[in-house]
């Protein structure tokens, strides 16, 4: 929880305590739905104010705890409302610094795909590059709303494009030409001006690819194990060719193809369902498992290099295998909108601390209404406040 969002909290606390009113006879009527209806209440506040994480802890406090209320009904919907905005906004982030990054390169390769050599017109390209793909990431953005996972296969398509595109420039030998010298043939001389072409063109096929995807919900998810995956895929192809005594551009051409049948893999992993921070966690056990082959191999330091490489991909595919077996019941970072029904079913934070299936986690109380018959018998009226400092769930 940030700075910010503790502080409306503690505002919350010292409003909603300042405006009780004086006990009075009426108030054993209180209900469970008067009690969700006021909670509501105030989570309408924060959210009407920008408060969009408090309310949304509140709009989820109401439906686990008010369950079966026309409050809990409401504070569903303003819940899926509240984490798709959130969403949305993300998404808009990631175009717009994509966009701004991906001008500067336009800025640089455009001039180089042309075979210039004046200085002129790269130092024109970086001036305007960057703002103008700013500019165009921002019209992208508000020209329809997208989440994150949507902005994601946007982004993610017009890089793998330019990735692509080097990479089957190499390996079908685009621009190259062969020359000889006194008599003699010798290998081709790679055009780099054609690579960086069909990067230019591969990364326009890509974004155009993303934009038709992106016109269903895509998971932020999915989005991430798709990347993943097809740079997983790259590697294995690239790795798996070399043992196999594969050369020259058919390491490229094996490189290329398994980055494909891995980002269509990832691809599906919305089927299981996967969340964002469960497919980082399982790549960063992959890479722990690669660099801990590499340490392997400096410390046995074998004398044959498929040895090397066999070693590394083998290391890299046990981290993965260990980082998916380790996240099973990790949901990890997942964004607001991938699960609301998930989401909802969140045990609500509620107490100051709380303990939840083996794991602690610590939130702001929130002060629940509740009738105190001994108050009442009393001729208090019997509404009291009660902030939970713990709570248990199993």
């Amino acid at each position: 929880m940030n700075a910010s969002t503790l502080l409306r909290s503690l505002l919350f606390l010292a409003v909603t305590a300042a405006a009780l009113p004086v006990p009075h006879p009426a108030s054993a009527q209180l209900t469970r739905a008067d009690t969700a209806a006021a909670l509501l209440a105030v989570a309408e506040d924060f959210e009407n104010g920008g408060a969009d994480d408090v309310a949304e802890a509140l709009y989820r406090h109401i439906v686990e705890r008010f369950p079966g209320t026309a409050a809990a009904e409401t504070a569903r919907a303003r819940l899926e409302l509240v984490t798709g905005r959130q969403s949305r906004a993300g998404g808009e982030v990631e175009l717009k610094v994509w966009s701004a990054l991906y001008g500067l390169w336009q800025g640089v390769a455009i001039p180089l795909a042309m075979d210039v050599d004046d200085p002129e017109p790269y130092g024109l390209g970086l001036l305007v590059g960057g703002p103008a793909g700013f500019l165009a990431g921002r019209a992208l953005a508000r020209s329809r709303p997208r989440s994150l996972g949507q902005a994601r296969a946007i982004t993610w398509g017009g890089t793998w494009g330019a990735i692509q595109g080097w990479g089957w420039a190499r390996a079908l030998d685009f621009g190259s030409d062969e020359y000889a010298y006194n008599g003699r043939r010798y290998g081709e001389d790679e055009s780099t001006q054609a690579a960086v072409a069909s990067m230019i063109v591969g990364g326009a096929a890509g974004i155009a690819g993303g934009l038709v995807l992106a016109r269903r919900e895509i998971t932020p998810g999915t989005a991430t194990s798709a990347m993943l995956a097809s740079l997983w895929g790259t590697w294995f192809g690239f790795s798996t060719a070399y043992l196999a005594d594969v050369e020259g551009d058919g390491l490229t051409a094996a490189a290329m193809i398994a980055g494909n049948v891995g980002l269509a893999f990832g691809s599906q992993a919305g089927r299981i369902p996967i969340s964002r921070g469960r497919a980082r966690l399982i790549s960063v056990g992959g890479l722990i498992g690669a660099f801990g082959g590499l340490g392997l191999n400096l410390l046995v330091q074998p004398d044959d290099d498929k040895t090397v490489m066999a070693i590394v991909l083998a290391s890299s595919i046990a981290g993965l295998v260990a980082g998916a077996a380790g996240t099973r019941d990790d949901r990890g970072e997942t964004d607001p909108s991938e699960d609301l029904e998930a989401a909802a079913s969140m045990p609500a934070p509620g107490s100051l601390l709380n303990w939840s299936d083996g794991d602690w986690a610590f939130s702001t109380p929130l002060p629940t209404p509740l009738l105190e018959p001994s108050l009442q018998s009393e001729g208090h009226g019997g509404l009291v406040w009660k902030v939970p400092l713990l709570k248990v769930r199993f």
